[in-house]
């Protein structure tokens, strides 16, 4: 009978073969846009204009770079900013998110459907930006403060769903009772059980929390004036404000001058370069926990 389930489950292997090409054709779609965009920003303004867009580009420079890094003080404290938030953002959101989502997929706790209900019900609605921002500046005074930048997004009920989902499915009743039975509390339960067993799913909320730090620059825009506490995001959105502001307004003699002196696009594509490549370094990091499947945590029998 196993024997049959097993030739059952397998594909031919030329079926294999169909589903590699597939995955193989969707890759080199997914990476042919990030080069063009890493050759872009290695290319002379004066050769885009004249060639466009090319992936060898005919004339290397770093211009676009040197523009973007002229202010290298400041970007370098935006730097600063940026990792911080990131860093303890993220791991003070998956601390408060695994919480929330191990009181959750508990059967036994009696508030569970209410509080469950209460986390559904701000996915569907929402106070909006007018009282969030009278909340965040004049009750809890967090305006030009470190931590308006973390605590907005420490707390996803989509993270949540998924994380109490996870834990549902792949850490076993049998296993808590069993560390209970032998004299186990709660906070020992999740700190030496539930967390270790949950690494793939806290890998994924993970990424997805730590993307959403870094990529933000709304935050910053609403409630940051003090130039200590920019994002890097927030001061290269500005910059490719400026930019576009100097394209669509290049009529004036001053402002032909200054478009000369501004590689426009070469500019756009290392603000993106600069933004994107922290996170492509840190993907891989967070790969090596998808690939292991939702096995782990499992009886055996």
């Amino acid at each position: 009978m196993e024997q049959t389930s097993s030739k059952f489950n397998q594909l031919p292997k030329s079926w294999n073969l169909v589903f590699n090409l597939i995955l193989i054709v969707l890759c080199v779609v997914c990476i042919i846009p990030i080069i063009l965009v890493y050759a872009i920003s290695f290319t002379s303004e004066a050769s885009l204009s004249a060639k466009g867009y090319q992936f060898l580009p005919s004339e290397w420079s770093l211009d676009a770079y040197r523009y973007v890094f002229r202010n290298g003080d400041q970007i370098l404290q935006s730097a600063y900013v940026t990792i911080g938030v990131t860093a303890i953002g993220t791991l003070f959101s998956l601390l408060v998110t695994a919480l929330f989502s191990y009181v959750l997929s508990r059967r036994d706790f009696r508030y569970r459907n209410v509080m469950a209900f209460f986390l559904f019900f701000t996915m569907l609605f929402n106070g909006g930006l007018v009282p969030s921002y009278i909340v965040n500046t004049n009750v809890l005074h967090l305006a030009d403060s470190f931590w308006i930048l973390i605590l907005p997004y420490s707390l996803s009920a989509f993270n949540v769903i998924i994380l109490r989902t996870f834990m549902q499915q792949s850490i076993e009743t049998a296993i808590l009772e069993a560390a209970r039975i032998d004299g186990a509390g709660e906070w020992y339960i999740f700190a030496r059980i539930v967390i270790p067993l949950s690494k793939p799913g806290l890998a994924t909320v993970g990424l997805f929390t730590l993307v959403t730090y870094w990529n933000d620059w709304f935050l910053g825009q609403l409630y940051i004036t003090n130039p200590k506490l920019v994002s890097l995001q927030y001061m290269l959105m500005k910059l490719q404000s400026n930019i576009d502001f100097v394209t669509s307004n290049a009529t004036s003699a001053t402002n032909n001058m200054l478009m000369a002196q501004i590689p426009a696009e070469g500019a756009r594509m290392a603000i993106l370069v600069i933004v994107l490549t922290p996170i492509l370094c840190a993907y891989p990091f967070f790969q090596k926990y998808f690939v292991k499947g939702l096995t782990i945590g499992g009886i055996k029998g």
